[in-house]
Parts: structure tokens; C-alpha cells; sequence
């Protein structure tokens, strides 16, 4: 009976160990792995043994100090000025005597003397040098005003340069915000795929348990896939803003570095009004269509003078003869030349330059509306993209507040994983919308700077109300030297001394435009 009874025990407790062994379920891992066994390759730098990293920090300031020392539309830009300068004493020398030299050698044989002699006549004419000096006396203004043509065209290519400056740093500036977009979107991938990661891990824990179906894992896996997926693309998204960062510096093959800012609200308090005045003192081609109007005007005056005569003086001093130091001779003497005259050719030149005149003065108005409606484009969108800040704000603040709600409710176990996935997909797209409203922001304040021809730097500029000129606080910034020794390792910078009195204030002051503060 004892031996009964010992039997009939052990065979209970052996079934209730395989039944208990049944309870719950087991995950495949090769149906379901694990999150670091599907994780994507990264391909670390090559870095040498002992050595120091070579990154180095770099904020918005250097990347336009960059830009200004390198981009090549600058460069170009920089020639065009060197290049009508140089047209502006080209257009002087008129005043400036004309000096020749010449030697040779003649062998004559008269046809008709000959003829009538009825014998060769041959000569040797030997010439060891003629020098002969011209020298314009007076042309009537011609020279003067070919010389203020000149000017204006150089005074319009120092503006082209200002508009290029002004062009490239937004340009900079967009590139560079597009970078820190792609850091914050980054950011919002890779904590959504450490959030799909926490779903997958208690939706296997909840199967393992036998308290959740299978299709739970499924969704749980899918949906880290996807975000592993979207982390890829907002990495290499990050690489092409590098890459587009600094191709707008003009440094295509740039080392790796460090971006040191975040995406952030600058408030501008800048109203219309003061945005248009400050265009009509500091917008580069506001005053080129002005110096236009001036150019073609002069175009006008200097058509007019085309029948003009010239005074000039002339000499000139000959060695030669029947040998090379046989005889001397020279002449002096001061002629007024009038130029051919074609009545109808001049006359219609004349009426081609005052049409021409007329339409740089209808293009000048069409270009003040253009720049009217620019800033007023500028302006609106920049209060838009301000508008919608705080908006974008409250829609993280909720969502993060859904997502919690519904993380909770599926971690005690009665949640749904449909409803789980869509309050991190509304948590993740209204951080990467409210990224995205900043970048907006701050590239509309690009383009409002742009078109008003200055960098805003408190926020907001000061105007006198009893003067009708804008009250202006220019802030040169200047390199902080302690700054400069700790970044020596930054890439080199080109500096140039230039003659030009333009060129070289404009690489002297450090952030161009003159910033306002």
C-alpha cells in the first residue's frame, strides 16, 4: 500500500511539472529577434592609434566667416570690382600722351621717272629712328564723361558685390538651419526607435506570459522595423545638410565638425514700416537701380558730344637718309580734329540713349515694387512661422501627454498596441513638426534680413520717429583672440590685403552686412 501511494505521488508531481512547463508561450528568435540583432551596421571612422580626434566646434559666426573668405561667387564678384577699376583709368588715359618708335629700311625704284629719263632711277632710304609723341589737348568733356561712366559702372559692381555677400549668407544661414533640422529630427527618430523598442519588449514579455495574443509581437516588430528604417534615412539626411552646409561656404571637402547650436526660437520685433525704411538705406539693388538711372543718363549726355571735335598735339623726330646718321628732321604742330559726320546716325543714337534712359527709370520703379513686395513676403511669413510656434508647442505638450496615457494603460496590461502605435506616431510628428516650425522661423528671419539688406541682432531695430533717416548702431564684431587660440585647428581661412578701400572694409568688418543692434 506504502509502494502504492509513493507511485501515485510521484506521478502527480511529474504531470503538474509538464503541465506547468506548458503554460505560456516562447518567442522564435528567428521569427522574432531581439532588437540589437537587427540594428543596423554603423561603420565607425578609421581613427589612428594615439591620436586626437580632429573635430572641431563650430557655431553660425564662423560658418559665415567661413563663407566670406572662401565662397567663390564672392571671389568672382571681388574680380568684377578689381576689374572696372581698372576700366576707370583705362577710360584717363585718353589724357595721357601716345609715344611710337620706328626704324627701317627703303629700296625705291621710280616707275615713272625712269620712264622718262630712260635710265633706273634707285634710291636707298635708311631711316635709324622715328619718334613720334600725341598728346590730346581738349575734347570737349568726351573723356570725363566716358570717365563717370566708368565710375558708376565700378559703383555698380560694388553693389552687385554687397548684393552677393548679402545672398550668400542667407544662403549659409538656411544651410546651416537645415543642419540643426536634421540633428532634431535625428533626435525624434532615434527616441522613437528606443520607444518601439519598450513596446516590443513588454509585447514579448505579455505573449511569454500567455496574457496577449501573438499579433501584439507582430505589430510590436513591425513598427521597430519602420522606425529603425526612418532612423537610416534621418541620419543620412544629416550628412546631406553637412554636405549642403559646406558647399553654401564655398568648402566642398571640409573635415567633419561640430555643430554647436540647437534649433531655437529669436524673437524680432520688427514692424513693416521699419523693415522698408531700413531697405531703402542699406537694400543693395534699391540704390543699383539708381546708379542705373545715372549711367544711362550719362550714356545720354555722352551720345550728344559725338561731333564733338578734338584738339591735339602732335610732334615727331626722324634720324636717316641716304645712311643711317646722314641727315635729321622733325615736325610739331596742333591740329583740331572733327570727327565724320553722319547726321542720321548720331541723331538716332541720341534718341536710342534717352529711350534707354527712360526704360533704366521705369525698370528702377518696377525694382522698388519688386523689393516692396519682398520685404512684405518676407515679413508676413516670418509672422506666420512666429504665429505657429506656440501652437506647434501645445500639440508636443499633448501628444507627450496621450503617449504617456497610452504607454501606461498598455504596461498594466490593458492598453491596446493599435492604440499605443498612434500616440507615439502623433508624439513623433509633432516634435518633428514643432522642429520644423523653428527651421521655418528662423529661415524666414533669413529672408527677411535679406531683403532688407541687414542682419538683425537684438531683435528689433530702433527708428527716430522726429528723423526721417534711420537711426543706426553698427556692431563690428571682431574675433575674441582667447576663442581663436582654443579653435587653432579650424580650417584656414584665406586672407587677403587688398588695395581697394571697398573690398577691404568688407573683409575687415567680421559679419557682413554691418549687423544692427
Amino acid at each position: 500500500m506504502k509502494k502504492f501511494i509513493i507511485c501515485l505521488l510521484s506521478l502527480i508531481l511529474f504531470s503538474s511539472s509538464v503541465y506547468s512547463a506548458e503554460i505560456g508561450n516562447t518567442i522564435d528568435k528567428t521569427e522574432y529577434p531581439d532588437s540589437d540583432m537587427v540594428q543596423p551596421n554603423k561603420q565607425d571612422d578609421f581613427v589612428i592609434e594615439g591620436s586626437v580626434a580632429k573635430y572641431i566646434d563650430v557655431d553660425l559666426e564662423d560658418c559665415l566667416k567661413f563663407a566670406l573668405g572662401n565662397n567663390p561667387k564672392i571671389q568672382a564678384a571681388i574680380q568684377d570690382v578689381f576689374a572696372s577699376d581698372y576700366r576707370i583709368k583705362q577710360a584717363w588715359s585718353n589724357w595721357f600722351p601716345s609715344i611710337s618708335w620706328q626704324t627701317g629700311y627703303t629700296r625705291i625704284k621710280q616707275l615713272q621717272l625712269s620712264d622718262v629719263f630712260q635710265r633706273n632711277l634707285i634710291f636707298n632710304y635708311y631711316v635709324l629712328g622715328t619718334i613720334s609723341v600725341s598728346e590730346m589737348l581738349y575734347d570737349f568733356g568726351v573723356t570725363q564723361n566716358t570717365v563717370t561712366i566708368r565710375k558708376l559702372e565700378n559703383e555698380q559692381y560694388k553693389i552687385v558685390l554687397t548684393e552677393t555677400v548679402n545672398t550668400v549668407l542667407r544662403d549659409v544661414k538656411n544651410a546651416y538651419y537645415n543642419v540643426l533640422l536634421a540633428y532634431e529630427q535625428q533626435k525624434v527618430a532615434e527616441d522613437t526607435v528606443e520607444q518601439y523598442e519598450k513596446f516590443y519588449e513588454q509585447a514579448k514579455a505579455f505573449y511569454e506570459a500567455g496574457t496577449n495574443p501573438k499579433v501584439d509581437v507582430t505589430i510590436a516588430e513591425v513598427n521597430l522595423s519602420n522606425a529603425k528604417l526612418t532612423l537610416i534615412q534621418a541620419e543620412n539626411a544629416v550628412d546631406i545638410a553637412m554636405a549642403k552646409l559646406n558647399n553654401a561656404m564655398g568648402l566642398p571637402y571640409m573635415n567633419k565638425y561640430n555643430i554647436m547650436d540647437t534649433l531655437k526660437y529669436n524673437p524680432c520685433e520688427l514692424s513693416l514700416t521699419q523693415a522698408v525704411e531700413i531697405a531703402k538705406k542699406s537694400r543693395p539693388d534699391y540704390h543699383l537701380a539708381e546708379v542705373k538711372v545715372q549711367t544711362a543718363n550719362q550714356n545720354v549726355k555722352l551720345s550728344k558730344k559725338a561731333w564733338y571735335p578734338q584738339l591735339q598735339f602732335d610732334a615727331n623726330y626722324s634720324i636717316g637718309g641716304k645712311s643711317w646718321l646722314s641727315n635729321y628732321g622733325y615736325n610739331i604742330g596742333a591740329y583740331l580734329n572733327f570727327p565724320t559726320v553722319n547726321g542720321m546716325l548720331i541723331r538716332n543714337q541720341i534718341k536710342e540713349a534717352q529711350t534707354m534712359h527712360n526704360k533704366e527709370i521705369a525698370t528702377s520703379h518696377q525694382t522698388q515694387n519688386d523689393i516692396y513686395l519682398e520685404i512684405q513676403n518676407a515679413f508676413y511669413n516670418l509672422v506666420e512661422k512666429k504665429n505657429k510656434i506656440p501652437v506647434s508647442t501645445l500639440q508636443v505638450k499633448q501628444a507627450k501627454e496621450n503617449y504617456d496615457l497610452s504607454s501606461g494603460r498598455y504596461s498594466v496590461g490593458v492598453g491596446n498596441p493599435v492604440e499605443l502605435k498612434e500616440a507615439q506616431v502623433q508624439y513623433a510628428n509633432a516634435r518633428m513638426q514643432y522642429n520644423n516650425t523653428l527651421y521655418e522661423y528662423n529661415t524666414a528671419r533669413a529672408d527677411l534680413e535679406k531683403a532688407i539688406g541687414k542682419n538683425i541682432i537684438a531683435g528689433s531695430i530702433e527708428l527716430n520717429n522726429n528723423d526721417k533717416n534711420v537711426q543706426k548702431n553698427v556692431t563690428v564684431k571682431k574675433l575674441d583672440n582667447d576663442k581663436t587660440k582654443k579653435n587653432c585647428d579650424k580650417p584656414v581661412v584665406k586672407q587677403k590685403t587688398y588695395k581697394n578701400k571697398f573690398i577691404r572694409k568688407l573683409h575687415n568688418v567680421f559679419s557682413y552686412p554691418d549687423d544692427i543692434s
